[in-house]
């Protein structure tokens, strides 16, 4: 099945790569954990805000959306886990219990997610003591562009690096020739284009978990984003260029590159605030910009060993890879994968020194009106 214009997110085909193997999301998710850690702040003044009012008193239900599968989905749980027994503590209050719902589209690998709960909880127990009553952990697979869930039945959303990927490519973009995303070169038409899909997507959103979130209730959302509307570099250019060299060479057919494109948006700060206010069913308690670097200098596995640029270049075509296979084999196919990222990796080896090389993201907090 392609993905081209019409098609949907939910077909499937948006999907991290699973298991835990050298390509797998798990195994290359360095850039979201780092992320998730630097949010850390901001969830603990969302959670202290969600119980100003009181700790519920029997049980804390939270949904993380579009959680994937690996070492940060347990990594989110913990985090939040952590803050609300901390604020118990300091109040010398009774902890709740918590119920985890973990949503992401059908295909994502619940099961390794499943195999994996019993020892986290186990290690919950064992490092909390007596203050860790229970914890349950549901898998939830759907569109988060529907309703998951019952009328006003969470206390808290999380989502990290999620809500910038698209419902579906936007529509009309058939001459943003050469490109797979925004770019420098794209026509007027195709900026506007992701704008509106994304302005439609994120309103829906809002709306779906306006329906889902118990009045009071909180929302912390971070997605990738850009620092304003007229950057240079969107992020893609580099997969573009690896599959401009790939039809340069005959692998893959021009009209095939021009007919796909990335089902993603990076918005800026300023956007983001205008839909939330437009769409009007929470309040915006805090929205805040931060860089991380795009760059593995060091293999993570041993920290003493410095990586040269072809292996950091190496890392970096697997972590793009990890999010993005499944949308390229279902449309250009499985035989040009490796052909592909192989390209990828020497292309950005040689881009490590430009003033391409940092990640812009946006983390916002908000309040069910």
């Amino acid at each position: 099945m392609e993905v081209g214009e019409g098609s949907t997110v939910a077909d499937g085909l948006n999907l991290m790569n699973g298991g835990d193997n050298e390509i797998s999301y798990a195994n290359n998710s360095l850039l979201q954990k780092t992320v998730i850690l630097k949010t850390r702040r901001v969830l603990e003044d969302t959670i202290k805000d969600l119980l100003r009012n009181g700790v519920p008193s029997t049980c804390i239900k939270v949904a993380d959306l579009g959680c994937s599968s690996g070492p940060n989905t347990f990594l989110t749980i913990s985090e939040i886990i952590d803050v609300v027994l901390e604020i118990c503590r300091q109040a010398q209050l009774k902890s709740p219990e918590f119920q985890m719902f973990l949503n992401d589209l059908p295909g994502n690998d619940f099961n390794a997610i499943f195999r994996s709960v019993p020892a986290f909880l186990d290690k919950l127990k064992r490092e909390k003591g007596d203050v860790f009553r229970h914890c349950s952990i549901s898998g939830v697979p759907g569109s988060f562009y529907g309703r998951l869930f019952p009328s006003t039945s969470l206390h808290l959303i999380h989502s990290s690096y999620s809500v910038h990927w698209l419902s579906k490519v936007p529509d009309g973009i058939e001459n943003n020739k050469w490109n797979v995303y925004m770019a420098k070169s794209s026509p007027p038409n195709v900026f506007k284009a992701y704008a509106k899909q994304f302005q439609e997507d994120f309103s829906l959103f809002l709306r779906m978990r306006s329906e889902e979130i118990k009045p009071g209730g909180h929302m912390i959302l971070t997605l990738m984003g850009r620092s304003n509307p007229f950057v240079e570099f969107y992020g893609w250019e580099l997969l573009s260029k690896s599959l401009c060299d790939l039809v340069a060479e005959g692998v893959v057919e021009e009209a095939d590159l021009d007919s796909f494109n990335i089902p993603q948006y990076t918005p800026y700060k300023e956007e983001v605030s205008e839909i939330i206010q437009e769409e009007g069913s929470f309040g915006l308690n805090s929205l805040e910009v931060f860089e991380v670097d795009w760059d593995i200098k060091e293999d993570v596995n041993n920290n003493d060993l410095v990586l040269d640029k072809y292996e950091r270049g190496k890392k970096l075509a697997d972590r793009v890879r990890a999010i993005s296979e499944h949308l390229l084999a279902g449309h250009f196919g499985d035989a040009i994968i490796d052909t592909l990222f192989e390209r990828l990796a020497i292309h950005e080896a040689e881009n490590l020194d430009s003033d391409d090389e940092k990640v812009v993201n946006i983390v916002i907090s908000m309040t069910k009106k």
